[in-house]
């Protein structure tokens, strides 16, 4: 059994068993890719994968349980190679981290000017997607880091950091009449048509649970991503919008107006999420440390070995994780 044999049967999974794409993506041949993993086969004895003709079909059972496994060994070869790496050159590598729309736009554009200009042989890779998606990503290893505020806690095997706490603002356009109110309600906000995020989104699970709290069904009649959706069809007079305060700008966004709605809402959390006993080079401590500051690498070792003992966790961070408020980043 070869090292490469593991990665062809890997990659011809993550390529929906197409080992022409495969074979684009490692640089290598199609016969030559069929014919390791014929040869895997023969040794173990049992099919990876079902057959019509050349056209592999799908994955058997036994395919399944071994794909398994070779990702883990995959993985700890990357990881074996990192640490190889640190003790050659600290200071050269890759990052990768997946993030929202919300992240990326908002709150990381500062963090990574900094970072490259500390690390400029680190090659840093942003992917963005839906909270699902990203937190997969960081689950199977696809990415160094997640950064989302939904969806982390649903995957096992992550390692979640509490980073910031935020809340929400509404958006009105110049002269609408909420801005005349002197305290905010969400009967008064659902008068009129809502814009806010996708359900799955930037905290929105939050904004349901408060609306059904009060016993209400949020007048939402616009959805989007990200909050420059948001923002362009509150400035198309279709309603107000519920955003992260965090994406509020009051520089590029004077005509609109950001009323403060923090006392409707819960707090949101946003958090960093990694794989659990991966190896985290120096880089990507600073890394960490540098999107929130409370979390040293001391701290990090902390929670690390109170991972598996939630209310030691929470009790480790409470009182530590910052409000989020256009932070100096």
């Amino acid at each position: 059994m070869k090292l490469q044999q593991l990665r062809y049967i890997w990659e011809v999974a993550q390529n929906k068993l197409n080992i022409s794409h495969t074979a684009d993506r490692l640089y290598t041949s199609q016969p030559g890719i069929s014919k390791q993993i014929r040869l895997l086969e023969e040794e173990l004895g049992v099919q990876i994968f079902t057959r019509s003709g050349k056209q592999l079909q799908q994955i058997t059972p036994a395919g399944e349980k071994i794909l398994i496994q070779a990702a883990e060994i995959l993985k700890k070869v990357k990881t074996i190679g990192r640490i190889a790496d640190e003790y050659k050159d600290e200071e050269q590598g890759s990052l990768s981290i997946a993030t929202t729309h919300t992240q990326s736009r908002y709150v990381l554009p500062k963090i990574i000017q900094s970072f490259t200009q500390r690390y400029p042989k680190v090659s840093l890779h942003l992917h963005q997607g839906t909270p699902m998606q990203i937190s997969q990503m960081a689950a199977d290893g696809t990415v160094d880091f997640a950064i989302a505020t939904e969806a982390l806690e649903l995957f096992e095997g992550l390692v979640m950091l509490p980073c910031f706490h935020w809340n929400r603002s509404i958006l009105a356009p110049i002269g609408h009449p909420l801005i005349a109110e002197k305290t905010l309600s969400l009967e008064t906000i659902n008068q009129y048509p809502l814009i806010t995020y996708l359900f799955g989104f930037t905290g929105r699970s939050k904004l349901d649970a408060a609306f059904e709290k009060q016993g209400l069904t949020p007048n939402v009649v616009v959805t989007a991503a990200d909050a420059d959706v948001i923002k362009t069809y509150v400035r198309s007079g279709l309603g107000v919008g519920i955003i992260a305060s965090m994406a509020w700008e009051p520089e590029r966004d004077k005509d609109l107006v950001a009323l403060d709605a923090s006392h409707l809402f819960a707090y949101s959390t946003t958090s960093i999420a990694y794989r659990r006993n991966s190896y985290l080079r120096k880089y990507m401590l600073d890394f960490i440390e540098m999107f929130a500051p409370h979390l040293s690498k001391t701290r990090i070792d902390q929670d690390m070995a109170s991972e598996n003992n939630e209310e030691k966790r929470e009790a480790l961070f409470k009182k530590e994780v910052p409000v989020y408020s256009t932070r100096a980043l």
